[in-house]
């Protein structure tokens, strides 16, 4: 489940913590860096488990309608939303059950939250439609999440905040997290039942080494990347630049340097982006230009062995001619049967 896109966010935010604490221990740093990404996964989990939780409420506010019911003799609630296959299977995934058991938080601390979550999930259209559909097999209830999943878990400021609670290191994660959790939704298969298997935590082996070398790349080597970067501007004055503009270029020149196959554009449009969530307004196009800039000055004086795309020349602009308007005052058409008029013939002044 970890990828580059959260690497590369929490070695900004762990390489930038490094540089304030004044205990600077790289090993201590790598340490939290991938204690950090473990908590990444955490959420992942934690995430998943809201599923069953929303559903174990539904549950018991059912039991308190079907009471009713009976003693007042009214019609049946319905029990479809309680028994929706796709959830009672990741109620009983045992890889998630395995991860519930060694926690201390569990989402029956936040009964407020799940019951307002409830509550909103009820009173919407795709929780209406699912109800009222004759539709009624496996596919649909895992739709049904997928969707609520979409539109009440992401983008949802309160629950954000309890999750804050947990965990700062989750501050920054739930965005790139909501997608993992989409796709495991998508990827449940009824027969596979509760052992079903979850995302794993890291992809593969290449993810740990490049999440290590990266990060003690850009802080064992930050003198040699920051005389890269008064190669290229002469006038640099570190005084007048964001400080994270610095650490952003010098972790994104570990990675040109030290990575080979990963394209110099892809690097760079990377840590961009990473500038418009943790620098300035005017950040992004000023790391674009810098970068693209001390790239092409190492691979032309060797010290960098990738290619460069060739630096597209501006195509000369053309000149614009402006023609001053002339007024015209048109003559009367002269009648279609009547002859053209003969020009008038001039007089030649003869010179003695």
């Amino acid at each position: 489940m970890i990828n580059r896109e959260i690497i590369r966010i929490k070695i900004v935010q762990l390489t930038y913590a490094y540089y304030q604490n004044g205990n600077k221990n790289i090993d201590s740093a790598e340490k939290e860096l991938f204690f950090s990404l473990s908590k990444a996964y955490d959420l992942y989990n934690y995430l998943l488990a809201l599923i069953p939780a929303v559903t174990k409420e539904a549950g018991r506010r059912l039991e308190v309608a079907q009471a009713r019911a009976h003693r007042e003799g009214l019609a049946e609630p319905s029990q479809k939303f309680v028994f929706n296959r796709f959830a009672l299977q990741l109620e009983e995934n045992k890889a998630l059950a395995d991860f519930l058991s060694t926690q201390k938080f569990s989402w029956e601390d936040a009964a407020a939250t799940i019951g307002q979550l409830f509550e909103t999930i009820e009173s919407s259209d795709i929780y209406q439609e699912y109800m009222n559909s004759k539709e009624d097999n496996y596919e649909a209830d895992r739709e049904l999440w997928r969707k609520l999943y979409k539109t009440f878990f992401m983008n949802n400021s309160e629950l954000d905040a309890v999750l804050e609670d947990q965990s700062l290191y989750w501050n920054d994660d739930k965005e790139i997290v909501d997608t993992f959790v989409l796709k495991t939704i998508k990827r449940f298969k009824e027969q596979n039942g509760p052992k079903e298997e979850l995302l794993p935590e890291w992809d593969s082996e290449e993810e740990k080494d490049f999440a290590r070398k990266l990060f003690r790349a850009a802080i064992l080597n930050d003198a040699q990347y920051q005389r890269y970067m008064s190669e290229t501007s002469r006038n640099w004055d570190f005084s007048r630049l964001a400080y994270m503009d610095v650490i952003l270029m010098q972790i994104a020149l570990a990675e040109i340097m030290t990575f080979p196959n990963i394209p110099i554009s892809v690097t760079i449009n990377e840590y961009v982006d990473l500038a418009k969530l943790y620098s300035t307004r005017k950040s992004g196009a000023y790391i674009n230009g810098m970068l693209d800039a001390i790239a092409r000055n190492l691979v032309n004086s060797g010290r960098l062995l990738k290619y460069i795309e060739p630096k597209k020349e501006k195509a000369p602009k053309e000149k614009v001619v402006k023609v001053k308007a002339v007024k015209v005052h048109p003559k009367p058409l002269a009648d279609e049967n009547q002859e053209p008029a003969k020009p008038k013939r001039q007089r030649i002044k003869k010179t003695e």
